[in-house]
């Protein structure tokens, strides 16, 4: 196709950033400084090879932006010559992502979350605060900007921040992300004086803490352990979080020495039939919240002629309050590691992608030195534990795009378009991830196959309930003593989840499942912990999310903030969604301050506007988007 690149030119850093990624153009048609008299004789590659390529197009993204801190005209022009995308399509994917910029800011961005648990810890104060130190938000100031974030997933250490500094990447950042193109060579290491790229998480965090840690980021004090999120930590009783403070997660001979691998040798016992058999008869289901039954969509993919088979992890957890993949990635990586080598041998997959959140830079080192030490020692390439199966796995980050956690829109974002949700069916088992059967996973949904595979189907089941089978991970955080991820069978009581947690003495409410969830009184505690338990009790477990709010909370506050949170992570594809949250946002803006009859008449139109969206939206974020107001008003009160 004919193409009309802009004529802004790229910089040498810009496209260093691009080539460290991609590797040389091979041609002039392609980003090369001149164009030979072989190139004006003939093109190579065409529509197909351009098509292949367009999977780079996010980490290319990425690449300019890690090193520069934005994407200009000219970045974003070459990185269209580079992967023959149509300027307007590269803008339209770049202004979808919230971590990006088009427009010119410093090397040094603060994300303060001020999302629920964190706005329920006193984010409001930090950001008056900073306000104070280095000026309004998106101010620049001494070479840096401050913005204001959605959930960061450090909610245990509420109030949270994430400092990102643009610079030189560390060596073989960029190959760890992405295939190598073309010859493509990993990212080298920073030149002798240059900046480096860091990342660097500041929890909880006050005004002067931010204040420093802006201006000299390699100050910052280091980030606590993973098992400092896990009060459990070290108890005989954990099984996702046994290895959470034991194992050294970044040694893989410690995590085989502590059990690991065992499930994936058993696997190729088993066969793939039989590992899908283990899974159903275990009655695992999904951990993201819509307890899709495990074996039957590995049943589905595996049995698709279509080839070849994808499978994706989808850790993009980024529900308000949700961090519990974030912990098992930060402290058990191998286990994930292992668990989709599993996923993939029974699903027919012999690629599989961790699609990450972009704020979870931990969590990626980890994941990236795991996956490195996985293919030296043969447990992951093209002949894993010399059986004949050959598997791989790249992580692709995200880039603060709530969305991009449904199943379909992770697809569009690794294909290298705008992270929008697809009409279903076809579902992702037909037609999926490259139009091919995917199978989806979150990671807590993976880690759970190891237990099941260790000990047996019977043994996983005894554990729960008939329905509710294993354990589940909860993330609890707010007004408690000891936040953090806890880890329970499922039958549990909020009330005994609670107790381990230290509640608050004027306990207000606690919201289950996040943004997307529901609140319940105090007098409802003793609400089984499963997923027919809290259906049941008209609610929802969702992800796990346990945010416990005490009177000193002002809960119109946190309902707006739920209502702003949709409607800025709408993607905007369908009528209902894109403006059913911007009416709701609007509405509650008007009675934040009402009680009574002064509120009904928005509350009536809040209800229409909601099931309207519950009806007719595409995806879940629009369907949930009235859930958590619903039930603030009707099991709460407010505004009565």
């Amino acid at each position: 196709m004919d193409l009309k690149y802009p004529d802004a030119v790229a910089t040498e850093a810009e496209r260093e950033a691009v080539d460290g990624l991609l590797g040389p153009p091979p041609s002039g048609w392609e980003g090369g400084t001149a164009r030979s008299g072989e190139d004006l004789r003939w093109a190579r590659g065409g529509a197909s090879a351009a098509k292949d390529r367009r999977d780079q197009l996010l980490p290319a993204l990425h690449a300019v932006n890690d090193r520069i801190g934005w994407i200009s005209e000219g970045a974003l022009g070459y990185i269209c010559r580079r992967l023959t995308v149509a300027p307007a399509e590269a803008y339209g994917v770049a202004t979808f992502y919230a971590m990006f910029s088009l427009r010119p800011r410093p090397s040094k961005v603060l994300h303060v979350c001020t999302d629920l648990a964190c706005a329920a810890r006193g984010a409001a104060g930090v950001c008056a605060g900073l306000t104070t130190e280095l000026g309004p938000p998106g101010t620049p100031a001494d070479g840096a900007v401050w913005q204001e974030s959605p959930c960061l997933g450090l909610c245990e250490r509420a109030p949270a921040a994430l400092l990102i500094q643009a610079g030189e990447p560390a060596p073989a950042r960029q190959a760890s992300e992405g295939r190598e193109l073309a010859g493509g060579a990993p990212g080298s290491a920073p030149a002798t004086g240059a900046t480096p790229h860091r990342t660097v998480v500041i929890a909880p965090a006050t005004p002067a803490s931010l204040a420093t840690a802006t201006r000299s980021p390699g100050t910052a004090p280091a980030e606590p352990l993973p098992e400092a999120a896990v009060p459990q930590a070290g108890t005989p009783a954990l099984v996702l979080l046994k290895r959470i403070g034991t194992t050294d997660p970044t040694s893989l001979d410690d995590y085989r020495a502590n059990g690991g691998y065992t499930a994936l040798r058993r696997a190729f016992t088993l066969g793939p039939a039989g590992v899908i058999r283990e899974v159903l008869d275990a009655g695992l289901v999904g951990r993201g919240g819509a307890a899709f039954p495990t074996g039957r969509k590995w049943e589905a993919t595996a049995a698709q002629p279509d080839t070849p088979h994808y499978l994706v992890c989808n850790a993009d957890e980024s529900e308000p309050g949700t961090f519990k993949d974030r912990v098992l990635m930060e402290g058990d990586p191998y286990a994930l590691v292992e668990a989709m080598t599993v996923a993939g041998y029974a699903t027919g997959a012999r690629q599989g992608f961790i699609y990450l959140r972009g704020e979870y830079p931990r969590a990626y080192a980890r994941l990236s030195h795991a996956l490195t030490a996985a293919r030296t020692r043969g447990l992951l390439g093209p002949d894993v534990l010399g059986q004949g199966f050959a598997f791989e796995i790249e992580i692709r980050r995200g880039a603060g795009a709530y969305i991009c956690g449904e199943e379909t829109a992770i697809f569009n974002s690794i294909e290298g378009q705008r992270g929008e949700p697809r009409s279903k069916p076809p579902f992702p088992v037909e037609k999926g991830l490259f139009g091919k059967p995917t199978a989806v996973n979150n990671v807590e949904t993976l880690v759970n196959v190891l237990p099941i595979l260790e000990h047996g189907a019977a043994a996983y089941a005894a554990t729960g309930t008939g329905a509710s089978t294993g354990t589940k991970l909860f993330c609890v955080a707010g007004q408690v003593t000891s936040p953090g991820v806890y880890e329970l069978p499922f039958g549990t009581t909020l009330r005994e989840l609670l107790e381990l947690a230290g509640p608050p003495q004027d306990l207000r409410a606690v919201l289950l499942g996040g943004a997307a969830g529901g609140f319940v009184r105090p007098d409802e505690l003793d609400i089984p912990l499963t997923f027919e338990g809290t259906r049941a009790a008209g609610t929802t477990l969702g992800s796990g999310v346990v945010l416990v709010l005490d009177g000193s909370v002002q809960l119109p506050r946190i309902l707006l903030r739920i209502a702003e949170f949709f409607r800025d992570e709408s993607c905007g594809q369908c009528v209902p969604c894109r403006v059913g949250t911007v009416r709701q946002e609007e509405a509650l803006h008007r009675i934040k301050d009402r009680t009574g009859a002064a509120a009904a008449a928005d509350i009536a139109l809040m209800r229409e506007v909601g099931q309207t969206m519950r009806d007719a939206s595409i995806c879940g974020l629009g369907q949930t988007a009235w859930n958590a107001v619903e039930s603030a008003i009707d099991r709460l009160g407010v505004y009565r």
